[in-house]
Parts: structure tokens; C-alpha cells; sequence
């Protein structure tokens, strides 16, 4: 492996650590939701990308597809049963609508073995095939009273009776029409899944809100719910091909995107955030990890994902909480700092590769006043007056914030630690944010400088300065000669001092800002007004991905990517 140099600059980070548990994929198949909670739809349509037609059944508890049946449609709809109002332009309503499909049908009285069987009944009353309690049945019209589904078995002539959907079911049509195809209602020992089939040539697309996905979906309606929760149940490897291009440019270097994908595979394989709220592994967001199915996928994206199958990130032989970042600005982060617990290979180091490459938006400033942050703790739930004063009251070893404290009118101090320290200056309201936790106030009471990464720091030995470029890179100053008005003067020590715009600084090896040789006292004048300065977006923990990305363009391998990035680690094939 390369020998590493340390340089200074910010930090950028975007994920949150999860709780997890070891074990979340099943025979090589993650459960996505895709919509939930607030997202859940009334009504879902698919179409066809790659293929034509779909199975009808569900997941059992191994996640193999149990078919039930199927249909050549190519563009069908899930909507949540009961009384259902189709709009002018073809979408479905609970609300009222030009047409309605009603939530009551007549039920032949036969059950049926055969779902081919099945649909020939069907056919011969105009009907359509259920799955009812885990038995198929043949159900016909949609009635939008009990008496009326009565009337219509009574001229229909035949054995049944009116039945109504159940507040668990799920009715299939073909999108944009009244059309019955499916029902299912097991009251929810088993939710619908469809499975998208295949061409001859090439595994089957589906196109799903704006985004086209692999694998199968589920639609899952707790009691008496008008809503769908939207799973994507997929193997892990094509799971992984709709998160690296997401994460990562496709256009990145090899090795970048390959460590991405052990980082994405890892993190998918491990969690089980959502299981136990919502039936599904990991959400396709950045609360989990972003996943938008095949639309952004490149050869080289997909290459990597192929060229690293099956490999994952482990510690101490237990799958690792593989969680990385947009950048780190010069050091990460150990986890206990930013989220408690401490995970070994989730330790803090100074990280030189950052510098080596141009990083958008990497610095960023943002001012509050105080009748902001004011309005924002109040909102947040907090008991404060008026706020007059904030102040970074403790950095971590590796120069990040680790506390914040602010204070109001009657001299009452608010603390808070860790990732807190950036999320509780979020205000959708105002629409700022603090971007990461390597950031200083200024305009409050306390220094407005970094305090510097001793040499010692996570990196020790391996830490470096710039002499006029990012290509010349010193690891110590032993040995180096200054000109100086009377000859050459050795260089000994850990830091110097370089003139700069702003006068004289202060720069030492592993350092991870410049020191100003005059720094802000701490009993200044408080303005007002607080401008925090920083650089990045998120949390600092596990792997920069621009970071990666500097590495991958200077000759390292995704490995040993990895292997910097997280300590002590092991790179395995996933074990099931």
C-alpha cells in the first residue's frame, strides 16, 4: 500500500448511522421499500420496460416468489380495495371521481385449484380471478351497494353471494380503466407481490414512478389502511447497480466505484433499520442509502458492481455498519463522537486525499441571527429566551465539533453533543442548515479558529505539507534548508510558518487548518449575528467518497481503499 500524507482542509458528510443487526438479506434478496409512511400510495402503477406481462402471488418467508397466476397486460395498477373513483385523466381516487368501482361483487361459490380454471370461469361471466383467504375464486362486477351486488347475482342466476372487499385487500386493473383483473386478500398473513417477466434475452424492467427497477414488488396494506406500502424485493447484486451510480458519479474511477459497491452491499446486508416498522431491509433514501433502480447505471458502474460480487466489509467476523460520507474535509471521525458506542473500525484519521482533487461546494458559510436560532430551538421544542451568545464549547481530537452550546438572555446555557451539534441548526423554515460538524463560529464569544491536529493525532507518522504545489508533499522537515538573509538555516521541528494575504501563519504537520499567529480572543464582543464557517456535508464517519475517489486517481485499489477508510477490517464473501 502507499504511504499516506496528511494535508489540510473542511469536512462533507451525508449519512446516518443505522441500528442494524447482522443477517438482513435473505438468499440473496433485499426487501426496498420504496414507498411507506408518508409516501404510501393509494394507488401504484407498473409498466413494462424489458418484458410484457406479470405474476400474481406473494414472498414467503425465504423470499422466493409463490405464483398464483398471471396476465399479458403490460401496464396494470395496485390500488388499495374498497370504494375506488377513477379521474378524468385515467389516475384512481378515494375521493369522489367521474366513474367509481365499486367494493361490492358477487362471489361464485366454487373454489378453484387451477388459476388457468379459474380464469376460464371467469371469463364466462365477464368476471375476474381472486385469491380470498389463500383460495382462489372467481368474482364478478363491482357494485357500489350490497343491495345492488344482490339484484345482479339474483340475474345472473348462478350459486354465490355478495361479498365486499376487506380492508386488507388489494384490487389489480389494467391502468386508466375500470377494469378488474386480480384481487387478493388474506387480511394480511400475505400481501400481494407481483413479478415482473422476463424476455428471452434480458431479466425484466419495470418502470415504477419515474424509475425503472429489477426484480419483483410487494404491496403491503396494514388493517384497515387506505394506503400501500411499495416494496422492490430484488437480488442484492442488481440492488447494488441502483445505489453505486447514485452514490457516486458513473463516471468515476474504477476503484472508486468498486469500493462504493462493498460499502453499498455491506450497509444492505446488514441492516434491518425497517424491518421490524415497515417489513422491508433499507429505504432508497439517503436515510438509508439512495437507490433509484437502472436509470442512472453506466458499464462501469455495473462492471464494478460485478468485479467486487458478493464482497463485504467485516470486523471481528461480524459485518460491518459500512456508513461513509460526501467528504471529510481532512479527517474523519470515530462513530462514538458523533453517535456513541464506539465501533473499532469506525475510528478517527487525518485523511490526505481530499486536497489532491477539486470538490464542489466544499466550503460553505451560513449566518443566523439570533432571533433565528431563537425561533428554531423554540420550534425544536426547547425552553430558551432569547438567544444571545453561541459558541463551540468542545472539539474532538481530530478538530470536529463535538459540542455546541448556546445561550440566551439569562445566561442559561443549551449543550448539545455529537451529530446533534450540526442537525440542530436545520430549519426548513429559514432554509438553512449547518452542512457538517468541522466547522467555526464566528461572531460568538469563543475562538473562532480550528484548533489544530497535533501530530500525534490518528496518523502520526504520515502526516505532511504542501512546498508550492499538491505535488510536492513533505512528511517532515528534517533535512530541509530556508534561505535566509544570512545563507541556509536548517529546518527542524514539527510546524513553520508561511506569509500569506493575511499576514504571518502558523502551519504545523498534520495539521488540519492554518493557525493564525494572532487569534481571536474568546472575550470579544458578541455581534448579533453568528456566521458559521465549514466545509462538507454530513457526518465524517467511515468512507469519503470523494476521498475514494482522490485515492482511485492516485493508484490505490478499492481494497486498500476500504482498508484506510475503516480500520482493521476484513474483505469477505457474503455469508447468508
Amino acid at each position: 500500500m502507499k504511504k499516506l500524507l496528511v494535508t489540510m482542509a473542511l469536512v462533507v458528510t451525508f449519512f446516518t448511522l443505522t441500528a442494524a443487526s447482522a443477517g438482513a438479506v435473505v438468499n440473496d434478496t433485499v426487501k426496498v421499500g420504496l414507498r411507506f409512511g408518508s409516501s404510501a400510495l393509494f394507488s401504484a402503477n407498473l409498466e413494462n420496460e424489458v418484458g410484457s406481462g406479470y405474476e400474481f402471488g406473494w414472498f414467503d418467508e425465504d423470499r422466493y416468489f409463490e405464483s398464483i397466476g398471471w396476465t399479458e397486460e403490460e401496464t396494470i395498477s395496485m390500488t388499495a380495495a374498497g370504494t375506488i373513483y377513477m379521474l378524468a385523466d385515467g389516475t384512481y381516487s378515494s375521493e369522489d371521481g367521474d366513474d367509481e368501482i365499486g367494493d361490492w361483487h358477487i362471489q361464485l361459490d366454487e373454489t378453484f385449484a387451477d388459476y388457468d380454471e379459474a380464469l376460464e370461469m371467469a371469463a364466462e361471466y365477464d368476471g375476474y380471478v381472486a385469491y380470498i383467504d389463500e383460495e382462489i375464486v372467481v368474482r364478478v362486477g363491482s357494485y357500489t351497494s350490497k343491495k345492488k351486488s344482490k339484484s345482479a347475482l339474483e340475474d345472473l342466476g348462478v350459486d354465490g353471494s355478495a361479498v365486499q372487499s376487506g380492508g386488507q385487500g388489494v384490487i389489480v386493473t389494467v391502468t386508466g380503466t375500470d377494469e378488474i383483473i386480480f384481487e387478493f386478500d388474506c387480511g394480511g398473513d400475505l400481501s400481494l407481490g407481483v413479478m415482473p417477466q422476463s424476455s428471452k434475452k434480458q431479466p425484466a424492467e419495470t418502470w415504477f414512478k419515474g424509475y425503472k427497477y429489477k426484480g419483483g414488488f410487494e404491496y403491503v396494506r396494514p388493517a384497515e389502511d387506505p394506503l400501500l406500502r411499495v416494496i422492490n424485493v430484488v437480488d442484492i447484486e442488481d440492488y447494488v447497480k441502483g445505489v453505486v451510480p447514485y452514490e457516486m458519479n458513473g463516471d468515476w474511477p474504477m476503484a472508486a466505484m468498486e469500493a462504493q459497491a462493498v460499502c453499498a452491499r455491506t450497509f444492505a446486508a446488514r441492516t434491518t433499520k425497517h424491518m421490524s416498522l415497515y417489513g422491508f431491509d433499507v429505504c432508497a433514501t439517503t436515510d438509508c442509502q439512495v437507490y433509484n433502480g437502472t436509470n442512472r447505471a453506466t458499464d462501469d458502474s455495473d462492471e464494478a458492481v460485478d468485479n467486487t460480487e458478493g464482497e463485504c466489509l467485516y470486523y471481528d467476523g461480524e459485518l460491518i455498519e459500512a456508513v461513509y460520507h460526501s467528504s471529510n474535509g481532512g479527517a474523519t471521525e470515530s462513530a462514538e463522537v458523533v453517535w456513541g458506542g464506539v465501533r473499532p473500525y469506525l475510528t478517527g484519521k487525518v485523511d490526505p486525499y481530499e486536497e489532491l482533487i477539486d470538490i464542489p461546494n466544499y466550503e460553505w458559510s451560513v449566518t443566523y441571527t439570533g432571533s433565528q436560532l431563537t425561533w428554531i430551538l423554540t420550534e425544536k421544542g426547547y425552553s430558551v429566551g432569547d438567544i444571545v451568545d453561541v459558541y463551540i464549547s468542545e472539539y474532538s481530537d481530530m478538530a470536529n465539533v463535538a459540542a455546541v452550546t448556546f445561550v440566551d438572555e439569562y445566561g442559561d446555557e443549551l449543550t448539545f453533543t455529537g451529530d446533534n451539534a450540526r442537525s440542530i441548526f436545520y430549519s426548513s423554515t429559514f432554509n438553512k442548515s449547518v452542512r457538517s460538524l468541522r466547522y467555526v463560529i464566528e461572531g460568538g464569544s469563543g475562538s473562532s479558529e480550528r484548533p489544530a491536529i497535533s501530530a500525534g493525532s490518528s496518523g502520526g507518522k504520515n502526516s505532511a505539507v504542501y512546498v508550492n504545489s499538491k505535488a510536492n508533499k513533505l512528511t517532515a522537515l528534517e533535512g530541509l534548508v530556508a534561505i535566509a538573509s544570512g545563507g541556509k538555516d536548517e529546518l527542524e521541528g514539527d510546524s513553520f510558518y508561511a506569509l500569506t494575504a493575511d499576514g504571518k501563519e502558523e502551519i504545523e504537520l498534520g495539521s488540519s487548518s492554518v493557525k493564525r499567529s494572532t487569534t481571536t480572543s474568546a472575550s470579544k464582543r458578541i455581534s448579533g449575528s453568528f456566521t458559521i464557517v465549514g466545509a462538507g456535508n454530513g457526518h465524517n464517519v467511515g468512507m469519503s467518497q470523494y476521498g475514494a475517489r482522490a485515492m482511485a486517481e492516485d493508484g490505490y485499489d478499492y481494497d486498500e481503499i476500504l482498508e484506510f477508510y475503516y480500520t482493521d477490517i476484513d474483505i469477505r464473501l457474503l455469508r447468508n
